[in-house]
Order: C-alpha cells, then sequence, then structure tokens
C-alpha cells in the first residue's frame, strides 16, 4: 500500500511567539518549530499501516528550507522518503494555494491513501487536507479517531456532537486524522541516523506543473492584512476580609466594575 501523508512544520506551543507592530506573520526568531501535532496522529497511522499490510509512506511538506527539519523527522520515526515543495514560490500562501501546491505535487505520485492533521495548530483553518480531497476528486473523512482498511476501502470512525459516526469510503482517499487515533512514536537513534540517508526530493513549482499565480501568496484566496498579539491581561484583585464581608464586596464589583450581573 503506498501512503502520502502531508506534513505542516509549526511553532511549538511551548515556545514564546512574538509579533512586530505592522507585521503580517509572526517573528520566527527565537521559535522552535516542530512537526504539526495533528500531522503525528496521520504519520503514526501510516507507519502501522504499512507495518500491518506492507508499502511504503511518503511524506509531503510545502514551506521554507527549515521545513526539511519537520520531514527528516517524521522519517527518522519510519516514513521511506519524503518530497519538499521548497521554493519562495510557494510562500506566503493561505489553505487553498497551499492545497493546490500540494494536490498538483500527489497527481504525480502513486497512492491508495493520504493521511493529514485534521488541523493545523498555528492558522487553525481545518482546510487543507479537505481541499486537497477535492482538488484530487477523491472522497475524505475528516476528524476520524478509529482507521480500519479492508479490501480496497476504508472504514472510519469520526467524532460528532453527541457521539460518533462510521463511515465507509473507496480508496484512494483522504483521512484526516483527530487526537485518540493512536499514540505517536519517538524517534529512535537508528532512525535519526537512517534518515540522514533517506530521499527528500525538493521540488519546484515547475516541476509539479504549478504556474506561478496557481501557488504561494500570488494563488491565496484570503490575504492577512495584520496581526496583532492579545492584550494583557489585568492584574487580578484580592478582596480580603471575613467570607461574608467578601462576598458581597465581590458581588458589588461585578455588578459596579465588571458589569457582568
Amino acid at each position: 500500500m503506498k501512503i502520502i501523508v502531508l506534513v505542516k512544520q509549526v511553532p511549538d506551543t511551548e515556545t514564546k511567539v512574538q509579533v512586530k507592530p505592522g507585521e503580517k506573520a509572526i517573528s520566527t526568531d527565537g521559535v522552535t518549530f516542530v512537526i504539526n501535532p495533528y500531522d503525528e496522529y496521520a504519520i503514526e497511522e501510516a507507519l502501522r499501516i504499512k507495518e500491518a499490510k506492507g508499502g511504503d509512506v511518503t511524506l509531503i511538506s510545502a514551506g521554507w528550507d527549515k521545513a526539511a527539519e519537520a520531514l527528516r523527522t517524521g522519517l527518522a520515526m519510519g516514513a521511506d522518503k519524503a518530497v519538499h515543495l521548497n521554493d519562495p514560490a510557494f510562500l506566503g500562501g493561505d489553505a487553498h494555494s497551499t492545497a493546490v501546491a500540494l494536490a498538483k505535487a500527489i497527481k504525480k505520485m502513486e497512492y491508495d491513501l493520504i493521511l493529514c492533521g485534521k488541523q493545523a495548530i498555528d492558522y487553525d483553518n481545518h482546510q487543507v487536507g479537505v481541499r486537497v480531497a477535492e482538488l484530487l476528486g477523491i472522497p475524505h473523512v475528516a476528524v476520524v479517531t478509529k482507521l480500519e482498511l479492508q479490501d480496497g476501502k476504508a472504514v472510519a470512525h469520526r467524532e460528532v456532537e453527541g457521539g460518533s459516526e462510521i463511515v465507509e469510503t473507496p480508496l484512494p482517499a483522504v483521512i484526516t486524522a483527530q487526537k485518540g487515533l493512536n499514540e505517536p512514536r519517538y524517534a529512535s537513534l537508528k532512525g535519526i541516523m537512517q534518515a540522514k540517508k533517506k530521499p527528500l526530493e525538493a521540488k519546484k513549482p515547475a516541476d509539479v506543473d504549478a504556474a506561478p499565480n496557481e501557488v504561494g501568496q500570488a494563488g491565496a484566496k484570503t490575504t492577512v492584512l495584520t496581526m496583532t498579539m492579545p492584550p494583557e491581561r489585568a492584574a487580578g484583585r484580592v478582596v480580603e476580609g471575613e467570607p461574608e464581608d467578601a462576598a458581597k464586596q465581590v458581588v458589588k464589583l461585578l455588578r459596579e466594575e465588571a458589569k457582568v450581573i
């Protein structure tokens, strides 16, 4: 079985992110980048399917030079090869133009299944995976917590409000992974050493038959006008005194200052 996993590199949730006044993106100074956590579930699921059924796993990402680090991490986990859409023309795009770039590259590849995270934790668009499916003309199932493959079809369990549903779809298909699908493995030292020798192919727009106005910022359907940090929260106030008196004071503050009651 040939499996493709879409991978995005994102800022670590524990790193301090800053936005310079008037900028349209975060400052990368001092920021630690990692594989998007939901994509880790997709990589792990691909590796488990490979181990059970055979085949190979290919990672693909569109991004700046540094995104190769995320691909190498995925290779160290056990993926077989990677494709990096690495060119200034791919940068600055939105979910649409990113999906176009990925779909054009995938059209030149063999695949039985495409996996990716349900969302990236930086922009939270929830769009790239399902857009890739639409562009490729194949079915998709989103927010999957359990996946079974049998006789050319996938049976996917997904969360819905108040319960869950089971969706059956023919392959090839795009499946987007939700937390709970599995527990991603750590890359072993042996895997890290082997990853250095695994193929990581860089591609330009011409390599995937993408016109310059289709991908990156030029092909984007939305534009970020500016980014700002959220306002700092005001310091809390401690109300002292006997419980009965303090409670009356809190109610008064909520009514007269906070104006929430």
